[in-house]
């Protein structure tokens, strides 16, 4: 629980009441970051190097930096490493891998609307306990929910069909990111979405956070 969360939930209770029941202090509070003037270029650099050595962590990054001559040490870079969103991906059998061999770790995040879209199926079972599956379709940028079908059984077809009624009334991302499911990986999907020039994005296995 933050400060400003406290305040927000009770107006009525003053910034150094609230420090005092989280035993916080009220300089942390009011402390404000400063960025460097060589920031933006580290971070950057980092990311590039992070591009080029898909299976280095920060740390390895750290002493290619330094390496290159720029003064920093492993905590800042692990600070700019988080706020970038990197990440090392995991190894992958070299079958169905979701990566190329360059071992892009870069999550694509939306920049604005329409960008990037998502979608999932969630399972669920009615009160007779009849299994049911939610085709659910997300702008990540403005989290706007885009459609919502229900059905007893829901295929690729079906993935094809909201899609184009989509792209029809709302327009065309540039970007659909979705889970190895057989009803996004599957051949018609693919071929279709990259005739009406869509790029696809594929969240890791075990992830169901990105």
């Amino acid at each position: 629980m933050t400060i400003d969360h406290v305040r927000e939930v009770m107006p009525e209770v003053s910034e150094r009441r609230a420090c005092r029941v989280l035993n916080q202090a009220r300089s942390t509070q009011r402390h404000r970051a400063k960025v460097r003037s060589d920031e933006p270029r580290l971070v950057q650099r980092m990311i590039e190097l992070a591009n080029a050595y898909g299976r280095y962590g920060y740390r390895r990054i750290t002493a290619l930096l330094r390496h290159e001559g720029w003064r920093v040490n492993h905590k800042r870079i692990e600070r700019l490493w988080r706020q970038a969103g990197l990440k090392v991906p995991r190894r992958q059998p070299k079958r169905g891998r979701l990566w190329l061999n360059d071992g892009s770790c870069v999550r694509h995040r939306p920049e604005h609307r329409d960008h990037v879209w998502a979608y999932d199926f969630v399972h669920a079972r009615t009160h007779d306990g009849r299994a049911l599956r939610l085709l659910v379709i997300v702008d990540e940028y403005t989290r706007e929910c885009l459609a919502i079908d229900v059905a007893r059984k829901l295929d690729s077809e079906n993935v094809l069909e909201r899609l184009a009624w989509l792209f029809a009334t709302r327009g065309v991302p540039d970007h659909i990111r979705s889970d190895n499911g057989s009803e996004f990986t599957a051949i018609a999907v693919r071929t279709w979405l990259a005739k009406v020039g869509v790029k696809t994005l594929y969240i890791e296995p075990g992830s169901p956070w990105d």
